[in-house]
């Protein structure tokens, strides 16, 4: 994982210190050096904060093509680099790598070359033969990008407190905080600053400080699969055969291992030497370390057990959220950032995990009580999602909109402007009719994104690269043209495709055959309410007296127990930790 920071304008040149000060404010993210340089013209200063994994013995960054001046800040990996450059005709010295590779590919056919990129990324680009900035994210939006305008100059980082840092940004409570645990679109709770969509290109002309932005890629129009099961399964089972592999590195790293369908079929695939799993003793329900075991033993990897306590979540709670750069949910964040730590622990660089599948495949419950109902899914045997379920069983029988379906269930508060409605009806009626391709769209534009988030900053939080090998563009297209029969039939089991394919490998019967979703899954909503509640009040209330006014809803509603599926004591505490962050403090 790197990082990019930097600034373009006619006197940016006149800035170099302060952008050398943006750079080493995010130097966790770069291990390998942090350097930075301005452009032949003066016009923009770029920083790069290295982590070298394609090629170890490469330079760091950034990088200047000197027969154009095209100048390069990247975060990200490029998988398919060099059949690309050998297709683009582009010449790659022994020392140089992906990044040396998109330089050449951008100064001689411009953001056009990122429709022939396979990876993830956020990247820099000026130009000084059109006196332009560029910024791009990949299509998924793995590594995040944010950006700032100030006068006639435009600011840019990996992290949101990098720019913070640059100027003043009073922190704005988003309504969607509240309801989705997240801000949408291309907010940020900082006022001024914004976050670049994903598949979006930026140019930034430095001469009359305009702006620009295009989307270079997306999923909808994408004609839907034709063809049987068979043959579906057949070419999902080629693609995922091929695309997984492809994110192998070339050194030792670690998969997230949970025991899950996900993560186990990537076990099978890619043989890491080494995996992680986070067990909670005494929490019986979430411990999947016995199939984990059984799988790392299977391939022949070393499984180390991760067991983290109350008195691990009270110690690392500021650094995580100081990580996460804002508060934003996801139930997973403990156990990842527990993972990394141990990842890093053990000296490696590269982190893999099974992020996807449950997005483009009908893997989430919420999937299952839009397309078959509450009734049919509790009769199912997921009983244990019942106070899930209640939430479509209050309409005297009356059938639910899918819109109105979905909004309630990723709701987790009120929705008086609909903003929430307004965005799922949004992506639900770019899908063409088809109710799964939509579900998939409503998740892309609401809880796709602190699930992202969460994987990058945490772990660049320990100098570690987080690769997500079902997020390949083959795979992705792939999945979301499939017909719904493809991607689930069982109102238990979604993902119906991928667990075919992880029979067809040989994966044992309790990974393929599991009716319940775990993941990550930690007890720390249990612990609020239990062992840890008096020190989450007291935490909540101290923050209650310094935050600003409108986030003080937010906050008390943390004071309140909450059940299962709430994380409302878990979004009030993560903001009261931010807000005891010198920086947050001095923003407000």
């Amino acid at each position: 994982m790197c990082g990019i920071a930097g600034l373009a304008g006619g006197d940016a040149s006149r800035h170099e210190m302060t952008v050398g000060a943006m750079g080493s404010s995010q130097a966790h993210r770069g291990p390998d050096g942090t350097m930075h340089a301005a452009s032949v013209d003066g016009r923009a200063v770029l920083a790069m904060n290295t982590l070298l994994i394609a090629n170890p013995q490469a330079m760091p960054g950034p990088y200047l093509d000197r027969p154009t001046g095209v100048l390069l800040a990247f975060n990200g990996e490029i998988y398919n680099f060099r059949q690309q450059a050998n297709a683009w005709g582009i010449e790659l010295a022994d020392r140089e790598s992906d990044a040396h590779f998109l330089l050449r590919a951008w100064a001689k056919i411009g953001p056009s070359c990122l429709d022939g990129l396979d990876g993830m990324f956020a990247l820099a680009v000026y130009d000084p033969r059109v006196r332009k900035l560029f910024l791009a994210r990949d299509r998924l939006g793995e590594k995040p990008l944010y950006w700032r305008l100030d006068g006639g100059r435009l600011a840019f980082a990996s992290e949101v407190t990098t720019l913070t840092g640059y100027g003043s940004a009073p922190p704005v409570l988003r309504p969607e905080m509240v309801f989705i645990e997240t801000p949408t679109g291309a907010d940020t709770p900082f006022q001024g600053i914004q976050m670049l969509a994903p598949a979006t290109v930026m140019a930034f002309d430095t001469a009359t400080g305009s702006l620009a932005q295009y989307t270079w890629w997306s999923l909808e129009g994408r004609q839907p699969f034709e063809g049987n099961y068979k043959e579906a399964l057949a070419r999902f089972s080629v693609v995922l055969a091929e695309q997984v592999p492809l994110r192998v590195p070339a050194g030792d790293f670690a998969l997230l291992l949970s025991g899950g369908l996900d993560s186990s079929v990537l076990a099978y695939l890619m043989r890491p030497p080494v995996c992680i799993t986070v067990r909670y003793p005494g929490q019986d329900r979430l411990d999947e370390s016995r199939t984990a075991a059984v799988i790392a033993r299977d391939i022949g990897a070393e499984l180390v057990v991760v067991e983290p306590d109350t008195a691990d979540f009270t110690t690392v709670l500021p650094h995580m959220v100081s990580a996460l750069d804002y508060p934003m949910g996801n139930a997973s964040t403990f156990s990842e950032y527990m993972a990394y730590r141990k990842a890093s622990d053990l000296g490696l660089k590269v982190v893999v995990g099974g992020l996807g599948p449950d997005e483009f495949l009908m893997g989430y419950v919420r999937h299952s009580l839009v397309l078959f109902g509450p009734d049919a899914v509790l009769a199912a045997g997921l009983e244990a999602y019942r106070p899930l379920a209640a939430k479509l069983m209050h309409t005297a029988g009356q059938t639910l909109d899918p819109a109105e379906a979905v909004t309630r269930l990723v709701l987790r508060g009120p929705d008086p402007e609909g903003r929430i409605r307004d965005l799922v009806g949004g992506a639900m009626s770019r899908a063409g009719g088809d109710l799964a391709r939509a579900l998939t769209l409503a998740d892309l534009a609401t809880a796709w994104r602190p699930l992202v988030m969460t994987s990058d900053k945490l772990a660049s939080a320990y100098g570690l690269e987080r690769r997500s090998p079902y997020l390949a563009r083959d795979l992705v297209e792939l999945s979301y043209r499939l017909p719904v029969e493809h991607k689930i039939v069982d109102p238990a089991e979604g993902k119906r495709i991928l667990r075919d394919a992880a029979k067809a490998l040989g994966l044992p019967r309790e990974v393929w055959g599991s009716r319940d979703k775990l993941g990550f899954a930690s007890p720390v909503p249990a612990w609020l309410n239990g062992p840890l509640a008096a020190w989450a009040d007291d935490r909540i209330r101290t923050a209650l007296t310094e935050a600003p006014v409108a986030w003080r809803p937010l906050l008390e509603g943390g004071l309140k127990p909450g059940g299962r599926f709430d994380r409302s004591r878990m979004q009030a505490l993560m903001a009261a930790a931010w807000f005891s962050d010198q920086t947050v403090r001095a923003a407000a």
